[in-house]
């Protein structure tokens, strides 16, 4: 059994960057709307904080992955430093473009039996296979669509956010940092997701890498809880043979 917790790091396209065509699907319903101007620009503001979540605004400035098997961890980052290098608690960091990043991720999944996220049902991987589309960046494994664990083939995917919530079924899913508060589990990530964009602007490209090492250790102590107390006794008789 090999399996490869993952995560990334994302920001937002500068506005002015953006094709013609993408900023006017996303404001054209408030452009045409009968409303103020003070309310047309809260909602105008509360469109541009969210482009980093859409693939299709944003790139990716940083992928961390870690071999649970092999307990070895690398973050593969963007910089204006070509080469740079360093190590964060074990992990190795280095310098990429974000197609080089895509192309070494598609590369080594086709090693891999399992793939744990946490939402990456709903954003890593969708992110990380649009991205791919628009740098010509061919996937090389199909990672499971289909919701449910017991109902995969493999590879497979946890989305920990996905299964700690119940697929979907609480009142409120949970982030990671109210999962590990909850549990026990520290959280060394030194930035909030939203504090992404502004350490990029910055030149902070180490404490970027540094935040998604931290997210990732967060998430193998998360995976244990999972396969303990929540996997399914299919899917944990499953990968024992692996």
């Amino acid at each position: 059994m090999a399996t490869l917790i993952v995560d990334i790091e994302t920001k937002a396209v500068d506005w002015k960057e953006l094709p013609g065509i993408t900023r006017a699907a996303l404001t054209h319903r408030i452009d045409r709307a009968n409303i103020a101007d003070l309310e047309k620009n809260k909602k105008l503001d509360d469109v541009h904080s969210r482009l980093s979540l859409s693939p299709f605004t944003a790139t990716i400035v940083s992928l961390a992955v870690y071999d649970v098997e092999r307990k070895t961890g690398a973050v593969y980052f963007v910089s204006n430093t070509p080469d740079e290098s360093f190590e964060v608690d074990g992990f190795v960091c280095k310098q990429r473009t974000e197609t080089e990043i895509l192309e070494d991720f598609w590369e080594g999944a086709k090693g891999y039996d399992i793939f744990v996220t946490f939402n990456g049902r709903a954003f890593t991987m969708p992110f990380i296979h649009h991205r791919s589309i628009a740098l010509g960046v061919r996937p090389t494994v199909g990672i499971a669509r289909q919701r449910y664990v017991t109902k995969q083939q493999q590879p497979y995917h946890v989305d920990l956010m996905d299964e700690f919530s119940f697929h979907g079924n609480m009142q409120h899913r949970p982030s990671l940092q109210l999962l590990c508060g909850a549990y026990g589990i520290e959280n060394p990530s030194v930035l909030g997701g939203e504090e992404i964009d502004a350490a990029f602007r910055e030149e902070r490209y180490r404490v970027i890498a540094e935040k998604n090492v931290g997210d990732v250790l967060a998430l193998i102590s998360l995976y244990e809880k999972w396969l303990q107390y929540l996997a399914p006794s299919s899917f944990v008789n499953t990968i024992e043979f692996l």
